[in-house]
């Protein structure tokens, strides 16, 4: 029986996770799941071995490298992402795994398969186990330029919906839950609040207009004066909330649209 981590800051992503591996791989046990960096050096510490990490990478707390720099990582990795210019690096560096999200069955069956084969390598071989970390590191680590999301994934019951960024024309917090909504007026529920949302996205193609609501531009279709100093927008789609920028954004929010 293989025994297996989840690091995975989304809630459905990670249930997702589970029900493909327990549907898949009935010899896989998913003995924990993480959300956090802290909080993953903290099991990894104290925790008996393990012999596979499916690892996002970007968590609550920051991006998953800081883990491989903070606690031995003797395990396999197979790094899961919504950002498609991490798989490149990562097969070149030749020592990690990647899925891009939403996970399909044949992506992950190759991802284990390959896992499974270094690790009866290693066996033979007497080699210790895990990764090169040295070499994930010079390869993922020191990003010389930042990397923004282009690819959301939402959860419709069973269903599984990828979202490209350029089709997004909103996020917003309605009712203690927070939403996307689409160019084409789809709303979609996401499991990210929007102060995480805001350090993920191209702050070139979308502004935080208040506290509630981030616009794309491309969804901006003109703007006007409203009261208090405020900025009233109209957006194409309409969305299902007032599009207001607050007073104290409003300087920022006009050179970010020039």
């Amino acid at each position: 029986m293989m025994k297996a981590l989840i690091v995975e800051d989304e809630r459905m992503a990670q249930a997702q996770l589970i029900r493909l591996l327990k549907a898949r791989f009935p010899d896989i046990e998913v003995v924990f799941a993480t959300d956090s960096v802290r909080g993953t050096v903290d099991y990894l510490a104290a925790a008996p071995p393990i012999d596979l990490i499916f690892m996002d990478v970007e968590l609550s707390d920051g991006e998953c490298f800081e883990i491989f720099r903070q606690v031995p990582v003797k395990a396999q990795v197979i790094m899961t992402t919504a950002y498609d210019t991490y798989a490149v690096k990562a097969f070149e560096a030749g020592s990690i795994d990647y899925l891009l999200k939403p996970i399909g069955e044949e992506a992950l069956d190759r991802a284990v398969g390959r896992c499974r084969e270094r690790i009866g390598r290693q066996a033979q071989d007497g080699a210790a186990p895990g990764i090169d970390v040295e070499k994930l590191l010079a390869a993922l680590g020191g990003r010389g330029q930042r990397q923004y999301k282009e690819r959301f994934v939402v959860y419709v019951g069973e269903q599984i919906i990828p979202v490209q960024a350029e089709g997004i024309a909103a996020f917003f917090s309605e009712e203690k839950a927070n939403y996307l909504l689409t160019t084409e007026g789809e709303r979609y529920l996401v499991d990210a609040t929007l102060d995480t949302l805001e350090g993920e996205i191209d702050p070139e193609r979308f502004f935080r207009i208040s506290r509630g609501a981030i616009v794309a531009r491309s969804a901006v279709q003109s703007v006007s004066r409203h009261f208090s100093g405020r900025l009233r927008l109209t957006l194409q789609p309409a969305p299902p909330f007032e599009p207001t920028v607050s007073r104290a954004r409003v300087e920022d929010f006009l050179k970010w649209l020039e």
